[in-house]
């Protein structure tokens, strides 16, 4: 083999993953399955999305190797091949809020939209959490959370939150947390948590990012 042929099949190969994550309902299914493994039908439900659509995006990502299936019965459950795969889908996102100037000014806008919700970091959320001066909440569906969660948060899916607001302390800052910064219950959270009188924040990434940072989880 030449190296022109070398070189012409090693970069159709990338360009195949490339394309595969070309397209911003695959974009979104990747940071759905960060969160743990869906089937078909979940998946479209999150993304509103008609199963036979979701199931073509589905495989082309697993053509691509992205991602892989379970069968249990008669449904198949789709995951991420490994967490390389979220690694890039990240490196994609952050690449896109530094150098596109229209992907931040988007998320600003929709934050200012929301009263202002600011956010917190995860390395200053963890330090807290360590003082013990702060608690913290996972909105996301019970089953996300059940399939991975930061060490010591409660899962008060937005949904539900309103009726366990009793339970929680108006003495103690609240952070919220999701499926990361394109994820919309904790902003959604920390409105409803402003309006009863709580001092809440949203964490400004999600457990995925959590996880990979090495910070501890359940």
């Amino acid at each position: 083999m030449d190296k022109r042929t070398f070189k012409n099949k090693v970069y159709s190969e990338l360009a195949g993953v490339v394309k595969a994550m070309s397209n911003p309902h695959r974009l979104e299914i990747l940071e759905l399955l960060a969160q743990g493994e869906y089937s078909v039908e979940g998946i479209a439900d999150q993304t509103d999305l008609e199963i036979a659509n979701a199931s073509q995006h589905l495989q082309v990502l697993k053509r691509a190797q992205l991602v892989e299936t379970r069968k249990e019965g008669t449904f198949v459950y789709y995951y991420l091949a490994d967490q390389s795969v979220y690694k890039a889908w990240k490196s994609l996102r952050d690449l896109g809020m530094e150098r596109i100037a229209e992907v931040e000014r988007i998320v600003q806008s929709f934050r200012e939209s929301k009263q202002g919700v600011e956010s917190v970091s995860s390395k200053e959320l963890a330090k807290r959490m360590q003082n013990k001066d702060v608690i913290v909440i996972d909105v996301r569906p019970e089953q996300e959370y059940k399939a991975g969660h930061i060490a010591g948060a409660l899962n008060l899916p937005v949904e539900e939150l309103k009726k366990e607001l009793k339970n929680l302390s108006l003495d103690s800052e609240i952070v919220a947390y999701c499926r990361g910064p394109f994820c919309v219950f904790a902003d959604e959270a920390v409105q409803m948590l402003a309006r009863e009188g709580f001092t809440a924040r949203r964490l400004h990434d999600g457990y995925p990012d959590w996880l990979l940072d090495g910070l501890p989880v359940e």
